[in-house]
């Protein structure tokens, strides 16, 4: 059996994981090691890790590795102690790869860790653009790491051969993610309202917001602004809470005392998880914030998504994401533009550039492939472009 190493350190990044753990975890041919660090591990951002275990997955290992709060200097330092750990797991465990999904910091040490032990790296998501936010830099550095690229469509797997990686080795396979909208059995309106514990008899908003880390101490003062121009709507809203970036927790405490003060409108939820997201997502008015989930799966459910800010800047969009400036008057303009009928009727049948087929299976089968002829070799031949 072939040990394959799947790391995760957010909720999102897990939900993201799940059916390639899930198909990992069912197949003969492979043992599943699974890791888990980071924002799973905290109760600042709901301890996630037992949803994980919920699931049916066996935790292999737990790196914890949060501090208190989400000062530059302090991100390091827990970057230091992932190193430092999962440096030791390696050494003892030895998978034959490792699986990671996306452009967290915490991804860095996992590629330093298995570089130095001569371990492949598989990365998922890569060649993708988010212009405001320091993932844009990890990522770019993962694909760097990695011998196994799966990338959401066919401009993502150009830009990691551009990288410089062998066309051979990278796969446009679509977003894992996706595969929870089409498989799992999601609620109607009436279960999620029971399953929150709110009242939706108003439209609502799904709202996520993260700091855009290429900026200066603005999340806070956009936060508001989104807040306010959802005040002056009669949406009411539910909210998640930002991950455990630099100025995440600034966001967290802000959306705290508002769903405190206006119990009757908003609702914020630590995590809701992958079945009560999507289902969130499903029936809402529209997505509101700046997360990936809004233009990756939103247009899976031709729900509208506006767009804040430049978090997201560059990522490939379907016709149902509007993007607008981090202000009230931009952001409520926007608001009121994806709430026409007009607006509706334009993307009712429109395409969503992430959606795949089969990701899940063709991934597994590539893994197996690579890993059976042993034909993974770690001197990687720089592809030039021939320009």
């Amino acid at each position: 059996m072939k040990k394959i190493c799947v790391v995760t350190a957010t909720r999102a990044e897990y939900d993201g994981l799940f059916p390639l753990i899930k198909k990992i975890k069912k197949q003969k041919y492979f043992s599943l090691q699974l890791v888990v660090t980071g924002a799973h591990l905290s109760k600042d951002f709901g301890l996630t890790y037992k949803k994980i275990q919920k699931d049916g997955f066996k935790i292999h290992k737990e790196i914890n590795m949060l501090s208190s709060d989400d000062k530059a200097v302090n991100i390091s330092k827990a970057m230091a102690i992932e190193l430092e750990e999962f440096s030791r797991y390696l050494a003892v465990s030895r998978p034959d790869i490792i699986v990671i999904l996306g452009d967290r910091y915490e991804l860095l040490p996992i590629c330093i860790a298995a570089m130095n032990e001569l371990i492949p790296v598989a990365h998922i998501s890569g060649g993708e653009i988010t212009e405001g936010a320091l993932d844009d830099q990890v990522r770019h550095a993962v694909t760097k790491f990695s011998f196994l690229h799966f990338t959401a469509n066919k401009k993502y797997r150009k830009r990691v051969i551009q990288l410089g990686e062998n066309p051979n080795r990278v796969f446009a396979f679509g977003e894992l993610s996706i595969e929870n909208i089409k498989k799992e059995k999601l609620l109607s309106k009436e279960e999620l309202k029971k399953e929150l514990g709110f009242e939706l008899d108003k439209p609502y908003a799904l709202i996520t917001f993260h700091p855009v880390t290429l900026e200066n101490n603005t999340a806070g003062k956009q936060f508001a602004e989104l807040l306010r121009a959802l005040d002056a709507t009669d949406l009411k809203a539910i909210l998640t809470k930002s991950n455990a970036d630099i100025g995440g927790r600034i966001i967290n405490k802000i959306a705290k005392d508002y769903a405190k003060k206006k119990f009757k409108k908003a609702i914020l939820f630590d995590n809701l998880g992958r079945i009560l997201y999507l289902s969130a997502m499903k029936h809402a008015e529209l997505v509101l914030g700046n997360s990936s989930s809004g233009i990756c799966e939103a247009p899976s459910f031709s729900v509208p998504t506006v767009n804040i800010g430049d978090r997201q800047k560059g990522r490939i969009q379907s016709k149902t994401t509007v993007n607008c400036q981090p202000n009230y008057s931009d952001i409520l303009n926007t608001i009121k533009e994806v709430r026409r009928d007009s607006f509706r009727k334009k993307i009712k049948n429109a395409k969503n550039p992430y959606e795949n087929k089969s990701t899940s299976g063709k991934i597994i089968k590539t893994l197996k492939n690579f890993l059976s002829k042993k034909n993974i070799t770690l001197k990687k031949k720089f592809y030039d472009i021939k320009f």
